[in-house]
């Protein structure tokens, strides 16, 4: 199967982000059924899709966006590799990484 993940990653992002936040066990997207599971050691929710990993905030962390978290804010990360590419928070997508 060939996608082009990049050019739909805001909408999938927001699908998966919506799975996340709204506890669901999984989630299809292109037909493809992705497991929404969660990290043995934080319980963090988190999903792989083609390469990329979509990843709650850590509520616990100390940093301005554990804080933002802790005080209800809805964050999720998406990576590529160990690089940031995006962020969704309050289910508004914002691209950091320059296609």
């Amino acid at each position: 199967m060939s996608l082009d993940i990049e050019s739909n990653l805001h909408e999938y992002a927001l699908k998966i982000y919506n799975a996340i936040f709204g506890n669901l066990s999984e989630i299809e997207l292109e037909g493809v059924i992705i497991p929404i599971q969660r990290f043995k050691s934080s319980y963090l929710r988190y999903a792989d899709f083609y390469g990329f990993r979509f990843i709650e905030q850590n509520p616990n962390k100390a940093s301005y966006w554990g804080k933002l978290a802790r005080s209800g804010k809805k964050i999720m990360w998406v990576f590529r590799g160990r690089v940031y590419y995006a962020r969704v928070m309050d289910g508004k997508f914002i691209l950091l990484k320059n296609q």
